[in-house]
């Protein structure tokens, strides 16, 4: 029986990977309705309400565990494990208010990249002097106004496990002493890894939000100590990607 439901997820998700690209273009016109607008507020409620859509819409739910661990009027560094194409909407499905720091080829994805610059997303250049301190100026000024969402590792994984971490956030951090908001996804791996073409409608999806660290009790640490304090929080509650 379960061979048989495997069988048939390429041939569902055909549909279902057409209707939720609809749904996106048709969100991203209202987006830049009220972006014409000015209506920066009801910009965010829109993606907020578009990435929880998406999961009912594959016939998921998306369970959300901590959310007393953050305060929404607050701002953080909100770092997370990387699996999914679906890891974005699961983050904005709990915190719509976030600005993304990431690949620049995102912004290419069609539809996908233009939601994104909604969120006034900061594209991660090819690293130089004169780059990583445009970046890291851009990147303070976005956090005086909001969280910034990064996913440390810089790319999906390939195998479920948790690649190394970049250094990236830690220049935010040492600019700013933002506190940290570690936060696991579990199941998304399972979902729609990179490298394969359709969805597996059997994941359990959950995200994990845990208690922010402190900005001001990592700043005067090691890289290494703060990486290494940072992704065992987040391997602490990983079930595999």
């Amino acid at each position: 029986m379960r061979r048989k439901k495997h069988t048939i997820y390429p041939v569902i998700s055909v549909p279902v990977l057409i209707i939720l690209y609809l749904y996106t273009a048709v969100t991203v016109f209202i987006v830049l309705m009220l972006s014409y607008l000015k209506w920066k507020s009801a910009v965010f409620a829109v993606m907020g309400f578009w990435a929880k859509s998406i999961f009912p819409i594959m016939g998921k739910r998306l369970r959300i565990k901590g959310k007393d661990n953050f305060d929404r009027n607050r701002k953080y560094i909100l770092l997370a494990n990387h699996a999914s194409m679906f890891d974005i909407m699961a983050i904005m499905a709990f915190f719509p208010h976030v600005s993304w720091f990431g690949h620049e080829r995102l912004l290419k994805v069609p539809l996908f990249g233009r939601m994104l610059l909604m969120t006034d997303y900061i594209p991660m250049t090819m690293a130089n002097i004169r780059n990583t301190r445009r970046m890291v100026e851009q990147l303070v000024d976005k956090s005086n106004a909001r969280t910034i969402a990064i996913f440390p590792e810089g790319t999906r994984t390939l195998n479920g496990k948790i690649n190394p971490f970049y250094r990236g956030f830690i220049y935010l951090l040492r600019a700013s002493e933002t506190d940290i908001l570690p936060v696991t996804l579990n199941g998304f791996f399972r979902l729609k890894p990179k490298n394969r073409s359709y969805i597996n409608f059997g994941a359990k999806l959950e995200v994990i939000i845990h208690e922010p660290i402190p900005g001001k009790q990592l700043v005067d640490m090691e890289d290494k100590k703060i990486i290494d304090q940072v992704k065992s929080v987040i391997e602490s509650a990983s079930g595999g990607s």
